[in-house]
């Protein structure tokens, strides 16, 4: 079970901290990407992202390669810590790198069982919720819950579907998006209950994210999603439709806008 203690900050204020964490986990993240860090790349990548947090300048590439050892040579003993080192580094996150490094640790092969345990969910619903941008909640539904749901459908299924509906929009593109990669496992009734939730709402990601989701189950499955489009193209908004026929032939549906 995840501890935690309160941190007095000011007067009549606290916040409450994970404790049970790998510290020195933490801390080789931390030297690894400092090691690495590009200050002339920072600022640009601060405001391609429109990120109030502040940047390292580390790409993604550059990122892989500094944490690939940083993983190797420290094995966290037990789900409990992983959750709270993972929950740490993401909730004292100072750079976005140290929010994409908490990512990449939640979804290591060597914590692939950790990471599919139904009690994940709730740590990944925090961080979609704090993190609050398409970056971090892309990455989290689509490699996080997507295996999560596909593990456990009997579990995560009903959060996903309460998840459409909630005030969060954030929560909300999750639940669209989750299934983007599933191909043939996609749970299709899933898929069409959460966009038609989600049809309505002019929110440009929500939108998008709908777009994507079809077009995504279209490589699998284009029959299903020229359907699915024809059916609801009164519903769809034209940008939702034209990201969902993208890739299909183009005589497939030549009511969609273009």
């Amino acid at each position: 079970m995840l501890r935690h203690a309160a941190l007095n900050t000011g007067p009549g204020s606290s916040l409450w901290r994970v404790t049970g964490a790998s510290q020195s986990f933490i801390d080789d993240v931390h030297a690894a990407l400092a090691a690495v860090s590009d200050p002339e790349k920072a600022a640009p990548m601060q405001a391609y992202m429109k990120s109030s947090m502040p940047y390292r300048g580390v790409q993604k590439p550059a990122r892989v390669a500094a944490l690939r050892p940083v993983f190797r040579r420290n094995r966290l003993p037990d789900r409990d810590t992983w959750e709270a080192t993972v929950r740490l580094l993401w909730d004292e996150a100072v750079f976005r790198e140290d929010r994409y490094a908490a990512t990449d640790l939640a979804r290591h092969r060597t914590y692939a069982e950790w990471a599919t345990d139904p009690r994940s969910l709730a740590l990944y619903d925090h961080m979609i919720v704090s993190g609050a941008w398409w970056d971090h909640v892309d990455e989290i539904a689509i490699k996080l819950i997507g295996p999560l749901l596909r593990a456990h459908p009997d579990v995560v299924t009903r959060v996903i579907l309460r998840w459409s509906r909630d005030p969060d929009r954030w929560r909300r593109r999750a639940s669209v998006i989750c299934q983007a990669g599933l191909r043939d496992a996609t749970d299709t009734g899933l898929l069409a209950e959460c966009i038609l939730a989600n049809a309505d709402d002019p929110d440009f990601f929500l939108r998008k994210g709908i777009g994507w989701a079809l077009r995504e189950h279209a490589k699998a499955d284009p029959a299903w999603v020229h359907a699915f489009v024809a059916t609801y193209r009164g519903r769809l908004s034209p940008l939702s439709a034209r990201e969902a026929t993208r890739n299909l032939p183009p005589h497939a549906d030549p009511h969609v806008p273009k």
